[in-house]
């Protein structure tokens, strides 16, 4: 599925099954909670803390999920094409960092 595609079938869906968009402040309260339990279950899967019993049947896929989902809402309801946005944002890093991270030590294992 293209960005494009997600953008329309999301906002299908939400015309569909969710009434309507939440406010943009809301989903962006609601973006912050699902970064969230990205970061815990990153913290117990590649970090240092063990799991809990709450933390089982958690898949790190469906956390990125639930991210893009809320943040293709926000596009949606601030009319960013997503598309445009992220081909923008990588010509500006590819420009800014061309030679940046090559010449980063710290990135040549030494």
């Amino acid at each position: 599925m293209t960005l494009e595609e997600a953008q329309r079938r999301i906002d299908d869906w939400i015309k569909t099954y969710g009434v309507r968009y939440f406010s943009e402040l809301t989903n962006l309260a609601v973006l912050m909670e699902e970064v969230g339990e990205l970061a815990r279950l990153m913290a117990r899967t590649h970090g240092d803390q063990s799991f809990k019993k709450s933390d089982e049947g958690r898949d790190l896929g469906d956390e990125m999920a639930d991210i893009l989902f809320v943040l293709v809402c926000l596009a949606n309801q601030t009319g960013v094409d997503l598309t445009a946005a992220l081909e923008r944002n990588l010509d500006k890093k590819t420009k800014r960092d061309a030679d940046r991270h090559r010449q980063n030590p710290k990135l040549s294992g030494n």
